[in-house]
């Protein structure tokens, strides 16, 4: 029962990872984190009134303020507080819209592609022989089967179609 909710879940992270926006959106916060950061600090650096003193300061303001938590330090420049406006902005967009867009791509992906959930229903019961019984088996023969003719039959009719003058 555990290897089967583990095999789910792998699939399941397999299927968030290739299928939907998570990582390139990830990936995109995370360097825009770091780069809104650096400037944050660069502005700020060297302002006796400014608790952003670090990198890693400057990295925390970034975390706290786009999560909407309220618990930064406002920035005293005014560069950093332009800055900082528009980490707020871009930042909670594309946390939230990260989580958003996950979320909707992997429950429209079967509605997109038909043909690529019957390709996913094979591919789980192949994965899954060894859990099936004999009548599931016979079942999943008979389905093969039946697709190994279809497709025999359609590359048969393509040939036949070429062979005819038009």
């Amino acid at each position: 029962m555990v290897r089967r909710q583990h095999k789910r879940f792998q699939r399941f992270a397999r299927d968030v990872i290739i299928h939907t926006p998570f990582v390139w959106m990830v990936m995109s916060l995370v360097g825009l984190w770091m780069a809104f950061a650096l400037g944050l600090y660069l502005a700020e650096r060297g302002i006796e009134s400014s608790s952003i003193q670090s990198f890693g300061t400057a990295l925390y303001w970034g975390v706290a303020a786009f999560s909407t938590a309220g618990i930064a330090d406002m920035p005293v420049s005014p560069a950093a507080q332009a800055i900082g406006a528009v980490w707020i902005v871009v930042g909670s967009v594309l946390f939230f819209g990260a989580i958003v867009a996950t979320v909707t791509a992997y429950f429209m992906r079967p509605l997109q592609r038909p043909a690529r959930q019957i390709i996913d229903t094979i591919e789980y019961n192949l994965e899954h022989l060894d859990d099936l019984s004999i009548e599931e088996l016979e079942l999943l023969k008979d389905t093969t089967d039946g697709l190994i003719e279809h497709v025999e039959t359609l590359k048969a009719q393509k040939a036949g179609s070429r062979g005819r003058p038009q």
